[in-house]
């Protein structure tokens, strides 16, 4: 069993930065990254994601202020967020899960860090 631990969420000012950290407790290396997030009253949605071999994907909402990335080494996923909105205010989760072709399926879950972004 894999532990998910976020770090890094906090409260700042709109146009500025945060950069958010994903320990696992295991390897990584085989597994597809995601981070997500959930606003109060809404449901949760996928913010970015990235896979074994490197490459990215961006919710339209983001792209361009956020960016994933991983560190396989050291079993760490990170979002970096730059120009921050009111709109991203939200409870960030880190997502590990499992490929198709995974002899073994999983889907683990952080439990969330809060992001709060001030006007």
């Amino acid at each position: 069993q894999v532990q998910l631990v976020e770090s890094g969420g906090g409260l700042v000012q709109a146009g500025g930065s945060l950069r958010l950290s994903c320990a696992a407790s295991g390897s990584i290396f085989r597994s597809a990254m995601g981070w997500y997030r959930q606003a109060p009253g809404k449901e949760r949605e996928l913010v970015a994601f990235i896979i074994s071999g490197g490459l990215t994907n961006y919710a339209d909402s983001v792209k361009g202020r956020f960016t994933i990335s991983r560190d396989n080494a050291k079993n760490t996923v990170y979002l970096q967020m730059n120009s921050l909105k009111p709109e991203d205010t939200a409870v960030y989760y880190c997502n590990a899960r499992s490929t198709r072709i995974a002899p073994v399926k999983y889907d683990y879950w952080g439990q969330g860090t809060q992001v709060t972004v001030s006007s």
